[in-house]
């Protein structure tokens, strides 16, 4: 897989959600929702389910759980996602091909 494998799989995903969800809630969830949204005062129960994607989400980028998850599946990180190129791209790496000469690094830069 890779960071074109990645795109496709996020803009495929981000098409089939939709505008709105229907979400089937357990018990527990609906506790902590119903304590949420009497002690936060929402305009909406809406906005504190995106809230809670987003402070997911959030959690997931700052601790590198997103980039290990990513890094096993696409074999590339949120950052490489977000430039639209890989690591190697943005370096130049593979981009000079060694003949074996060890002389052949110092005209490399």
């Amino acid at each position: 897989m890779g960071l074109d494998a990645l795109s496709e799989d996020v803009t495929e995903s981000y098409g089939a959600l939709g505008e709105e969800l229907t979400v089937a809630l357990d018990r527990e969830t609906r506790n902590e929702l119903a304590m949420l949204e009497a002690t936060l005062d929402p305009e909406t129960t809406d906005e504190l389910l995106r809230r809670g994607i987003h402070l997911l989400f959030q959690r997931t980028v700052e601790t590198g759980s997103l980039d290990f998850h990513l890094r096993n599946e696409y074999d590339v990180t949120y950052d490489e996602y977000l430039s639209g190129m890989t690591f190697d791209e943005m370096t130049g790496g593979g981009q000079y091909q060694s003949s074996g000469d060890p002389d052949d690094r110092r005209y490399q830069f």
